[in-house]
């Protein structure tokens, strides 16, 4: 992940050119100290308020604060009159992505109900954190991600129980297939947007109003922005190594259990950010807009998905060892379409203003 928040930046750095090694680093790391102290796993989830780790709500947090505090917010109200943008983004993420979930599931998992069931409710917690970072990897349209992503928060209050109820009890009836009853708490769901959306995104407003009274915004972008980039690498490599910390012992003890529940997952990220692309780009969407749709729709809330499967079938159960293995896929394969996405841009969207700086096509924040 870039530490470098300037405009254009001239060439990248050492952590920007080497990313997936650190990434990869990091998850050995995580799945290296989950075996060798399991008592670490214990002592972690013993740290939870509400249903929510505090150690990884923190790395979270610091991760988030950096894209939030780039958002030019006057910008945002210019975009939630875009209707092109809104619908899009609402029906990839509310009905295309969940019913994609669920068919994934049930075509892979079909005698597996525990890890079946994880994998649906992954699928319903559509992204509020992680999905600011890869964006803005991608050199994305910020403040669109910014919108959707706040979109997707209100929604996820308002529809994760009424769609958990239609994915495991409702449609499975209707088409002839054993329910699932689960009982989703609606304070795990608004403490999850409250947490990790709310906080960064409050500090990320102040921070701009406040740094742009107080020394303009010539000072706040050149200055300042740069200052605490670094904070987002930082945060997003210390919460890889406790998500794999936590599961690492049954990681390692269950190796086909992942690989099954792999699969679907890796086959729904790149099938969501496919679809979203070419939806976004037909729609007539540039480089920066297609590149937020298509993130925003392929990522994942784990922190909510995780929280809502422990809380409901407790933290030794099936269904939350899939929802822990959705970030350990999640992770690099999202890193990989940044990549993805920043070399086929100049194919896919030729001429378009928007597109990353010509002289790069690996990651580096704009």
């Amino acid at each position: 992940m870039s530490v470098n928040i300037q405009a254009k930046p001239a060439r990248l750095s050492f952590l920007d050119r080497f990313l997936p090694v650190w990434i990869l680093l990091a998850m050995a790391l995580g799945l290296a100290l989950g075996h060798a102290v399991p008592e670490l796993g214990h002592v972690l989830k013993g740290l939870e308020v509400g249903g929510i780790s505090i150690p990884i709500a923190l790395g979270l947090l610091v991760m988030m604060y950096p894209p939030l505090a780039k958002v030019r917010y006057d910008k945002t109200r210019e975009l939630t009159r875009d209707t092109r943008l809104m619908v899009v983004s609402i029906v990839l993420n509310w009905i295309v992505g969940p019913a994609f979930m669920f068919a994934l599931a049930w075509t892979f998992l079909p005698e597996e109900p525990e890890l079946r069931t994880g994998l649906i409710i992954v699928g319903l917690a559509r992204c509020i954190a992680m999905v600011l970072v890869w964006s803005d990897l991608a050199c994305a349209d910020r403040e669109a991600t910014a919108v959707l992503v706040a979109i997707n928060s209100v929604f996820q209050v308002a529809m994760f129980g009424v769609l958990g109820w239609f994915y495991l009890q409702i449609l499975p009836g209707w088409l002839g297939l054993p329910t699932t009853s689960a009982d989703f708490s609606f304070w795990s769901i608004v403490s999850s947007v409250l947490v990790f959306l709310g906080i960064p995104l409050l500090a990320g407003v102040c921070s701009r109003i406040v740094g742009e009274k107080t020394k303009g915004r010539d000072w706040y972008e050149r200055t300042f922005l740069p200052a605490i980039s670094p904070l987002a690498l930082v945060g997003l490599l210390y919460t890889i190594v406790l998500l794999f910390s936590l599961q690492g012992e049954q990681i390692i003890a269950r190796p086909w259990t992942v690989a099954r529940v792999a699969l679907p997952l890796l086959i729904y990220f790149v099938g969501m950010f496919t679809v979203a692309l070419i939806v976004a780009k037909a729609s007539g969407m540039g480089y920066a807009q297609s590149a937020s749709v298509a993130f925003t729709a392929a990522g994942n809330n784990f922190e909510l998905a995780i929280a809502v499967s422990i809380g409901t079938f407790g933290a030794a159960s099936a269904q939350a060892l899939a929802g822990t293995i959705g970030p350990l896929i999640e992770i690099p394969v999202l890193v990989g379409l940044v990549y993805v996405m920043r070399f086929l841009g100049p194919t896919l969207f030729p001429g378009d203003p928007t597109l990353p700086p010509a002289h790069s096509s690996a990651p580096a924040a704009t």
